[in-house]
């Protein structure tokens, strides 16, 4: 059929750009218009805020839902830099809050990644009915307001300022979202991932919206993973205080670091979290499976070594000697590779297996060697399980 005969051509074409485009199809950025997109939404702001603090080596951003529908994010970063201040060294207010920054939320080992979509705050001020953006720095506060993704007006000084950071207000817009009433439970769970995993990072939440008073949490942990693995240790309700042991690697093999935490906790399933550059990875990977490999290898190598095992005995297969561990595996890469579009699974091939495999093979081998007791009583746990069936 030509052209004139079906009466299409270039007018027929309409190109979408900026927040409209966003707000055309808000599934394909923050997932869905429900309850998950809404908290990817947010992500997208925190996401940006935990990562500047990061990298200046710690600090602290502070989450509020507030009583009319909306949520403040402030940090103590070193606040975004602000066109109008002449400062362009790097993308200024307006470019962050008004063009999507595709990989946005891949991050690398110094940073912590939040979202599968990783486009950046411009999703949320597009999605949102209005939005205020306050920078202090350069000892000047900057306010910049927003109307569903488009400036009211320029950055402006509005007074002095002490010290430094970025806060973002944003109400997200109730005629694109199912609902607008953020999750209590559902952020805490996720900020509490986040601090576990990274030290010298405090993350609060405030809920203003109950009748009965506000509601607060805030999350810091000095040992990360080792922090983490007590915690997961209290949920399952433990009468006994493990051993955790603990260790961090860095390897230029796999342009990254893995952290493990773990402990032995008899009588129950094996309770392990992976993690990617702070993404959980239900799924498990290359990480998880090197870290399987590792302690499997350490531990028979000890229980061979201490006379634990007969010349007869089999090996202990990774499936006993799970039984009852606890443990977090988390490498952190300039590069992660992921096997699907939801980051359930990490990819990297044998690099990161062979990396966390030997990095979990030597720092296991050497804490069982150094603690023989301790040792004796695990092996010999799992050698009883074992036996018993």
């Amino acid at each position: 059929m030509s052209e004139t005969a079906s009466g299409y051509d270039a007018t027929n074409i309409t190109v979408l750009e900026g927040p409209e485009a966003i707000r055309k199809r808000p599934g394909m950025y923050v997932g869905s218009t429900g309850i998950r997109g809404l908290h990817h939404m947010l992500f997208e702001v925190i996401g940006r805020s935990v990562n500047d603090v990061l990298v200046g080596g710690g600090g602290c951003v502070d989450v509020t839902l507030t009583r009319d529908g909306g949520v403040r994010v402030t940090d103590d970063g070193p606040g975004v830099p602000v066109e109008a201040a002449g400062d362009t060294s790097s993308a200024c207010l307006e470019t962050l809050l008004t063009r999507t920054h595709p990989g946005a939320g891949a991050g690398d080992r110094h940073t912590a990644s939040w979202s599968v979509y990783g486009m950046g705050p411009c999703v949320t001020n597009a999605l949102s009915s209005r939005l205020t953006a306050e920078v202090r720095r350069g000892q000047t506060l900057w306010v910049q307001e927003y109307s569903r993704g488009t400036a009211v007006a320029p950055p402006a000084a509005t007074g002095p300022a002490t010290g430094s950071g970025t806060s973002i207000a944003f109400w997200p817009d109730a005629g694109i979202f199912d609902t607008t009433d953020y999750s209590y439970a559902v952020l805490a769970k996720r900020f509490r991932e986040v601090a576990l995993l990274n030290r010298g990072l405090s993350i609060s939440l405030i809920d203003e919206r109950p009748q009965g008073g506000v509601r607060s949490v805030r999350f810091q942990y000095p040992d990360g993973p080792r922090d983490f693995v007590a915690f997961l240790d209290a949920e399952t309700g433990a009468h006994v205080t493990p051993d955790i042991i603990a260790f961090e690697r860095e390897d230029a093999r796999m342009a990254g670091t893995v952290e493990v935490a773990l402990s032995w906790c008899g009588g129950r399933e094996e309770e392990v979290r992976s993690f990617a550059n702070s993404v959980p990875t239900p799924e498990g990977g290359t990480h998880a499976d090197g870290f399987r490999t590792g302690v499997t290898a350490a531990v028979n190598t000890h229980a061979r070594q201490r006379r634990l095992l007969t010349t007869t005995d089999p090996d202990l297969t990774t499936d006993r000697i799970s039984r009852g561990l606890t443990a977090v595996v988390s490498v952190k890469l300039d590069s992660p590779e992921y096997e699907g579009a939801t980051r359930g699974r990490l990819g990297g091939g044998a690099t990161v297996h062979d990396c966390v495999e030997q990095a979990v093979r030597d720092h296991l081998g050497t804490w069982l060697t150094q603690h023989p007791e301790q040792a004796t009583a695990i092996i010999g746990c799992i050698v009883q399980e074992t036996s018993l069936n």
